[in-house]
């Protein structure tokens, strides 16, 4: 009761109403155990599975300032995210925590450089923010509520997606980033985990909490200057030249994100984050369809543009990323007229999310090892410092030089040794 989840009442009635197995309980008039209990309370529908547990674990608080927190959501690079809902108003929003015990000053600055990141804009692809606090030691950030699952969620549970369906999905986050851009902002941790699908077909970009200015404040980003995102996504400028933010670094991600929804692959699988980052700066992923034979030439030719390791050479722009998707979601439109019977009309701005059956990629464990982003990490773990110190490139240069000849050195003073001792001999 000290949580306020549940009333002495409640508590009763599914003491009571407990069933026993045959042989779990020795003495049937023997009050339940906890486990026991917190399973009845589940099968009420009094708590959810995470609650119980958390219980379970001697959890009791379960509120931040006047939101009580329901259940968990997932992990976003900046902290962890909750389903929650105001005491008072009663409405359904996702909570980000900075942990207790990660919130170092860097750390808490770095948060209330997204709040603010996030407040300062209003756009319907991306994810709002609508409140900040602190409870305690514990600071949090409250945005909208979007139902459904993140794009990885949804690919895992049905298979790559069609072209229309992921062109119609990537196309929405394209808007949000398109004006995200136009605001100095760059999102730098753009990937699957972050684009949120709603049940109807509506698509928000979520997690800003590694975006950086394009226009100032550079010296105050504690990430400026570092390789931060997810290794999977993260483009070749970023790495070779993270003190440039760019939006082109949002346009390869994205491409990344496109390639993972229609393959169910990340484009580099396995090797540890070395070899991802590695990969992406000098090979090229796995032909798309190899793994979706039903992608045509044309799409696979569009995702090898956003993915192209010079951004000259790459989509120019998330407005450009649009442009070239509205081909192919007239083609969707076009295939749900042919199936209604309707008149061809424009490409709607919401793209129906059905369930898909999972397209079956070919045995190629030489080629690409059969492995997903399993092991995705998040953009904190990776963090990967780069100085801008001359000593740390005349260093290696300078043991790459000397070292043939430091060889050559010895295996001459070891042959005239060898040359002294024969003679003596």
């Amino acid at each position: 009761m000290a949580s306020g989840l549940l009333t002495r009442a409640q508590i009763d009635e599914a003491r009571a109403g407990v069933r026993w197995s045959e042989g779990d309980e020795p003495d049937p008039s023997a009050p339940p155990s906890d486990r026991q209990l917190s399973d009845r309370l589940v099968e009420m529908g009094l708590l959810n599975v995470w609650q119980a547990e958390q219980l379970l674990n001697g959890r009791t608080k379960f509120n931040l300032g006047p939101y009580l927190i329901v259940d968990s959501i997932g992990q976003g690079g900046m902290g962890q995210i909750f389903k929650a809902q105001h005491g008072k108003m009663g409405r359904v929003v996702a909570v980000k925590v900075l942990p207790r015990d990660k919130s170092t000053p860097e750390a808490v600055a770095s948060f209330t450089r997204e709040i603010r990141a996030l407040a300062s804009m209003d756009h319907p692809k991306l994810v709002a923010a609508l409140d900040a606090g602190q409870d305690g030691n514990v600071h949090y950030l409250v945005t909208e509520y979007v139902p459904g699952m993140d794009l990885r969620k949804l690919v895992r549970r049905d298979g790559p997606l069609s072209i229309s369906v992921a062109a119609g999905i990537i196309s929405q986050v394209a808007e949000g980033l398109e004006y995200a851009h136009s605001q100095g902002i760059v999102h730098r941790d753009i990937k699957p985990g972050n684009v949120l699908v709603a049940p109807d077909g509506d698509v928000k970009l979520s997690d800003l909490g590694l975006a950086g200015s394009l226009n100032d404040g550079l010296e105050n980003d504690p990430r400026h200057g570092k390789i931060v995102g997810t290794a999977d996504y993260l483009s070749p400028d970023q790495v070779n030249d993270p003190w440039s933010p760019s939006p082109a670094w949002d346009i390869y991600s994205l491409g990344c994100t496109l390639y993972y929804a229609v393959t169910g692959k990340v484009p580099f699988p396995g090797g540890a984050t070395a070899d991802k980052i590695r990969a992406h700066c000098e090979l090229r992923p796995l032909d798309p369809r190899r793994l979706n034979p039903q992608l045509s030439a044309e799409f696979v030719e569009f995702m090898a543009d956003m993915m192209a390791k010079e951004p000259a050479d790459r989509v120019a722009s998330a407005q450009e990323v649009r442009t070239r998707l509205a081909p192919f979601l007239v083609a969707q439109s076009a295939e749900m007229d042919a199936t209604t019977g309707a008149n061809p009309v424009s490409p709607p701005v919401r793209v129906a999310v059905p369930p898909i059956p999972p397209i079956i990629a070919p045995q190629l464990p030489s080629i690409a090892p059969q492995s997903d982003d399993e092991s995705e990490s998040s953009s904190l773990e990776i963090q990967i410092p780069v100085h801008h110190d001359l000593m740390a490139v005349l260093w290696p240069l300078a043991i790459f030089v000397l070292t043939p000849l430091a060889l050559a050195g010895t295996v001459l003073l070891l042959w005239r040794l060898a040359k002294l001792v024969l003679q003596g001999g």
